[in-house]
Protein backbone atom coordinates (compact mmCIF):
# COMPACT_ATOMS: atom_id res chain seq x y z
CA UNK A 1 0.00 0.00 0.00
CA UNK A 2 1.55 3.62 -0.74
CA UNK A 3 2.07 5.74 1.82
CA UNK A 4 0.64 9.11 1.71
CA UNK A 5 3.11 11.81 1.92
CA UNK A 6 2.42 14.33 5.16
CA UNK A 7 0.81 16.84 2.66
CA UNK A 8 -0.45 14.78 0.66
CA UNK A 9 -4.35 15.21 0.59
CA UNK A 10 -4.77 17.95 2.51
CA UNK A 11 -6.19 21.01 1.64
CA UNK A 12 -5.26 24.80 2.40
CA UNK A 13 -7.67 26.89 3.94
CA UNK A 14 -9.82 29.40 2.33
CA UNK A 15 -8.15 31.63 4.20
CA UNK A 16 -4.94 30.59 3.29
CA UNK A 17 -5.42 30.56 -0.37
CA UNK A 18 -6.90 34.18 -0.33
CA UNK A 19 -3.98 35.90 2.15
CA UNK A 20 -1.58 33.93 -1.10
CA UNK A 21 -3.16 35.21 -3.63
CA UNK A 22 -3.52 38.86 -2.12
CA UNK A 23 0.10 38.89 -1.79
CA UNK A 24 0.55 37.57 -5.31
CA UNK A 25 -1.41 40.71 -6.41
CA UNK A 26 0.03 43.30 -4.48
CA UNK A 27 3.03 42.13 -5.75
CA UNK A 28 2.10 42.12 -9.57
CA UNK A 29 0.28 45.69 -8.82
CA UNK A 30 3.92 46.76 -7.45
CA UNK A 31 6.23 45.13 -10.36
CA UNK A 32 3.64 47.13 -12.96
CA UNK A 33 4.59 50.02 -11.60
CA UNK A 34 8.99 49.22 -11.62
CA UNK A 35 8.54 50.18 -15.57
CA UNK A 36 8.83 53.89 -14.70
CA UNK A 37 12.28 53.15 -12.82
CA UNK A 38 13.93 51.76 -16.29
CA UNK A 39 15.67 54.55 -17.16
CA UNK A 40 17.21 55.11 -14.09
CA UNK A 41 18.40 51.33 -13.61
CA UNK A 42 19.60 51.82 -17.56
CA UNK A 43 21.40 54.58 -16.28
CA UNK A 44 23.38 52.94 -13.49
CA UNK A 45 24.17 49.85 -16.02
CA UNK A 46 26.15 51.73 -17.90
CA UNK A 47 27.70 52.99 -15.11
CA UNK A 48 28.70 49.37 -13.66
CA UNK A 49 29.49 48.30 -17.57
CA UNK A 50 31.91 51.36 -17.76
CA UNK A 51 33.52 50.73 -14.39
CA UNK A 52 34.35 46.87 -15.24
CA UNK A 53 35.79 47.83 -18.53
CA UNK A 54 37.89 50.29 -16.91
CA UNK A 55 39.29 47.37 -14.36
CA UNK A 56 37.20 49.00 -11.64
CA UNK A 57 35.26 46.77 -8.69
CA UNK A 58 31.54 46.92 -7.79
CA UNK A 59 30.46 46.41 -4.20
CA UNK A 60 27.31 45.28 -3.02
CA UNK A 61 26.09 45.95 0.90
CA UNK A 62 22.86 45.08 2.97
CA UNK A 63 21.26 43.40 6.38
CA UNK A 64 19.34 40.35 6.73
CA UNK A 65 17.37 40.29 3.07
CA UNK A 66 19.29 43.11 1.45
CA UNK A 67 22.66 41.38 2.52
CA UNK A 68 20.62 38.22 0.54
CA UNK A 69 20.06 40.18 -2.30
CA UNK A 70 23.73 41.82 -2.32
CA UNK A 71 25.45 38.54 -2.50
CA UNK A 72 22.82 37.34 -4.71
CA UNK A 73 23.68 39.83 -7.26
CA UNK A 74 27.52 39.62 -7.13
CA UNK A 75 26.78 36.16 -7.71
CA UNK A 76 24.91 36.67 -11.09
CA UNK A 77 27.53 39.15 -11.97
CA UNK A 78 31.01 37.06 -10.90
CA UNK A 79 28.88 33.70 -12.07
CA UNK A 80 27.02 35.01 -15.04
CA UNK A 81 23.27 35.80 -15.61
CA UNK A 82 22.20 35.26 -18.58
CA UNK A 83 25.51 35.60 -20.73
CA UNK A 84 28.55 32.58 -21.35
CA UNK A 85 30.89 35.42 -20.33
CA UNK A 86 33.96 35.99 -18.12
CA UNK A 87 33.21 36.35 -14.35
CA UNK A 88 32.62 40.59 -13.56
CA UNK A 89 34.76 41.87 -10.58
CA UNK A 90 31.84 42.06 -8.28
CA UNK A 91 31.51 41.80 -4.00
CA UNK A 92 29.20 41.64 -1.61
CA UNK A 93 30.34 42.82 1.98
CA UNK A 94 28.44 40.93 3.82
CA UNK A 95 30.10 37.15 3.85
CA UNK A 96 33.31 37.44 5.41
CA UNK A 97 32.52 36.69 9.04
CA UNK A 98 35.88 37.20 10.67
CA UNK A 99 35.62 40.87 9.18
CA UNK A 100 32.00 41.83 9.82
CA UNK A 101 32.30 40.18 13.98
CA UNK A 102 36.03 42.10 13.93
CA UNK A 103 34.82 45.13 13.02
CA UNK A 104 31.63 45.12 14.75
CA UNK A 105 33.56 44.27 17.86
CA UNK A 106 36.36 46.73 17.73
CA UNK A 107 34.07 49.49 15.88
CA UNK A 108 30.40 49.16 16.29
CA UNK A 109 27.80 47.43 14.17
CA UNK A 110 27.79 51.16 11.84
CA UNK A 111 31.00 50.26 11.04
CA UNK A 112 30.83 46.92 9.11
CA UNK A 113 30.54 47.81 5.30
CA UNK A 114 32.55 51.50 5.85
CA UNK A 115 35.83 49.58 7.29
CA UNK A 116 35.78 47.28 4.34
CA UNK A 117 35.67 49.65 1.87
CA UNK A 118 38.11 52.02 3.36
CA UNK A 119 40.06 49.01 2.78
CA UNK A 120 39.13 48.09 -0.90
CA UNK A 121 37.70 51.03 -3.08
CA UNK A 122 39.25 52.96 -5.16
CA UNK A 123 38.13 56.19 -7.72
CA UNK A 124 35.59 54.99 -10.39
CA UNK A 125 34.49 51.72 -8.37
CA UNK A 126 30.91 50.98 -8.06
CA UNK A 127 29.10 50.63 -4.47
CA UNK A 128 25.70 49.26 -4.42
CA UNK A 129 23.78 49.68 -0.98
CA UNK A 130 20.16 48.19 -0.20
CA UNK A 131 17.55 49.35 2.16
CA UNK A 132 14.01 49.02 2.17
CA UNK A 133 13.46 51.40 4.67
CA UNK A 134 16.25 53.53 3.62
CA UNK A 135 17.78 54.24 7.14
CA UNK A 136 20.26 51.33 7.47
CA UNK A 137 23.08 53.25 9.45
CA UNK A 138 26.15 50.97 8.64
CA UNK A 139 24.71 51.29 5.18
CA UNK A 140 25.03 55.22 5.52
CA UNK A 141 28.30 54.94 6.23
CA UNK A 142 29.54 52.67 4.04
CA UNK A 143 28.05 55.56 1.17
CA UNK A 144 29.88 58.12 2.99
CA UNK A 145 33.17 56.11 2.78
CA UNK A 146 32.98 55.35 -0.34
CA UNK A 147 32.45 58.55 -1.67
CA UNK A 148 35.55 59.23 0.21
CA UNK A 149 37.08 56.88 -1.69
CA UNK A 150 35.91 58.33 -5.04
CA UNK A 151 33.34 55.70 -5.48
CA UNK A 152 30.14 56.00 -7.25
CA UNK A 153 27.51 55.14 -4.99
CA UNK A 154 23.78 53.27 -5.68
CA UNK A 155 21.02 53.36 -3.30
CA UNK A 156 18.42 50.62 -3.84
CA UNK A 157 15.49 51.62 -1.16
CA UNK A 158 11.98 51.75 -0.35
CA UNK A 159 9.75 55.28 -0.62
CA UNK A 160 11.58 57.00 1.96
CA UNK A 161 14.31 58.52 0.36
CA UNK A 162 16.07 61.04 2.37
CA UNK A 163 19.10 59.90 4.00
CA UNK A 164 19.97 57.74 0.71
CA UNK A 165 19.58 61.00 -1.50
CA UNK A 166 22.20 62.80 0.74
CA UNK A 167 24.57 60.02 0.17
CA UNK A 168 24.14 58.30 -3.06
CA UNK A 169 24.73 60.08 -7.06
CA UNK A 170 21.56 57.42 -7.82
CA UNK A 171 18.74 56.42 -5.55
CA UNK A 172 16.18 53.58 -6.95
CA UNK A 173 13.24 53.61 -5.03
CA UNK A 174 10.55 51.34 -4.85
CA UNK A 175 7.35 52.61 -3.58
CA UNK A 176 6.46 49.50 -1.73
CA UNK A 177 4.23 49.18 1.42
CA UNK A 178 5.91 46.39 3.16
CA UNK A 179 9.76 45.79 3.40
CA UNK A 180 8.60 42.37 1.96
CA UNK A 181 7.02 44.11 -1.21
CA UNK A 182 10.36 46.49 -1.40
CA UNK A 183 12.68 42.94 -1.61
CA UNK A 184 10.18 41.71 -4.37
CA UNK A 185 10.77 45.29 -6.52
CA UNK A 186 14.32 44.97 -5.57
CA UNK A 187 15.13 41.65 -6.78
CA UNK A 188 12.95 42.49 -10.18
CA UNK A 189 15.31 45.50 -10.54
CA UNK A 190 18.59 44.20 -9.78
CA UNK A 191 17.36 41.61 -12.02
CA UNK A 192 17.13 43.89 -15.10
CA UNK A 193 20.77 45.87 -13.98
CA UNK A 194 22.59 42.49 -14.30
CA UNK A 195 20.60 41.56 -17.25
CA UNK A 196 21.52 45.27 -18.96
CA UNK A 197 25.55 45.00 -17.67
CA UNK A 198 26.03 42.10 -19.42
CA UNK A 199 23.98 43.28 -22.99
CA UNK A 200 26.01 46.66 -22.84
CA UNK A 201 29.45 45.14 -21.69
CA UNK A 202 29.50 41.70 -23.39
CA UNK A 203 26.89 42.36 -26.40
CA UNK A 204 26.35 38.96 -28.87
CA UNK A 205 29.22 40.72 -31.10
CA UNK A 206 31.44 39.85 -28.69
CA UNK A 207 32.63 42.97 -27.72
CA UNK A 208 32.96 45.36 -24.49
CA UNK A 209 33.28 43.64 -21.12
CA UNK A 210 34.82 40.41 -20.83
CA UNK A 211 34.66 40.05 -24.61
CA UNK A 212 38.11 37.64 -25.75
CA UNK A 213 40.32 39.98 -27.59
CA UNK A 214 40.64 39.36 -31.21
CA UNK A 215 42.64 36.62 -32.16
CA UNK A 216 41.96 34.91 -29.32
CA UNK A 217 41.24 30.68 -29.25
CA UNK A 218 37.40 29.84 -27.80
CA UNK A 219 34.38 31.25 -29.21
CA UNK A 220 34.66 34.57 -30.73
CA UNK A 221 31.18 36.30 -28.99
CA UNK A 222 28.82 35.26 -25.52
CA UNK A 223 26.62 32.34 -25.91
CA UNK A 224 23.21 33.37 -24.61
CA UNK A 225 21.50 30.71 -22.66
CA UNK A 226 18.28 29.86 -22.04
CA UNK A 227 17.63 28.32 -18.97
CA UNK A 228 19.78 29.11 -15.69
CA UNK A 229 19.85 26.82 -12.40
Amino acid sequence: MKRAGAAEGERPSEQAVARARRYIAESARLAAQLTGLAPTVARVAQVVAKALAAGRRVYLMGNGGSAADAQHIAGELVGRFLTDRPGLAAQALTTDTSVLTAVANDYGYEEVFARQLAAFVRPGDVVIGFSTGGRSANVLRGFEEARKGGAVTVGFCGPETEEFASRCDVVISVPGSSSPHIQDGHAILAHVLCDLVEEIGCPRSGRGVGARPAGARGPAAPKRLETKG
